[in-house]
């Protein structure tokens, strides 16, 4: 049986306190071919990137990129509200490939009702009506 599509068998105990805790998911390594062809292009291109930018169009471009970058990481919305982050999309060049992101886990096709935003509002802010419980 070939040993790099195989899960490992455990053969012996696992001593803890020796070897650390036991996790067999880290030992097997990649479950599908396309797994292992999407982690080697997601570290080839964030290791290669800056690195081939810095080589070819200098310093000054590598730390326009980071600080466009970074820039484009600060801005969001409120919380609760989904933010799509298009700018660091389209800088990053994620616009044009379509994941498994793009259509699962969308907050807008979320079966359960979100928390009404002017409700967190005023329980954050402490600004909303209370009602009085008891007899006066």
């Amino acid at each position: 049986m070939d040993n790099l599509n195989s899960l490992p068998v455990l053969s012996s105990p696992h001593d803890a306190l020796r070897n650390g805790l036991s996790c067999l998911k880290a030992d097997a390594g990649v479950a599908h071919p396309v797994e292992a062809v999407q982690k080697s292009k997601t570290l080839a291109g964030e290791v290669v990137g800056p690195r081939l930018l810095r080589d070819v169009y200098g310093t000054a471009a590598s730390a326009k990129l980071d600080i466009e970058r970074q820039i484009l990481l600060k801005t969001g919305r409120f919380h609760g509200l989904h933010s799509s982050r298009l700018g660091l999309d389209s800088l990053t060049g994620e616009l044009d490939e379509l994941t498994f992101e793009d259509f699962l886990g969308d907050p807008q096709n979320n079966e359960m009702q979100p928390p009404d935003m002017h409700s967190q509002f005023e329980a954050h802010f402490g600004t909303g009506v209370t009602q009085k419980r008891g007899f006066f």
